[in-house]
């Protein structure tokens, strides 16, 4: 489970990181792009330090 609990959150923290860098080219939705990819980036955060941690024990 740690594994896939890795590769999920690896995937969620760059596929964040990646839409709020095209959030610019967005034409009108600039800011909701933006904390889309702010919120995905913080999800893939959380699933490690708070999830996988009570999930392991």
């Amino acid at each position: 489970m740690n594994i896939f609990g890795f590769v999920i959150s690896l995937a969620l923290f760059v596929g964040g990181i990646y839409m709020m860098g095209e959030a610019f080219y967005v034409e009108g939705l600039e800011s909701v792009v933006f904390m889309g990819g702010l919120l995905i980036t913080c999800l893939g955060v959380f699933i490690p330090v708070h999830i996988m941690k009570r999930i392991d024990s």
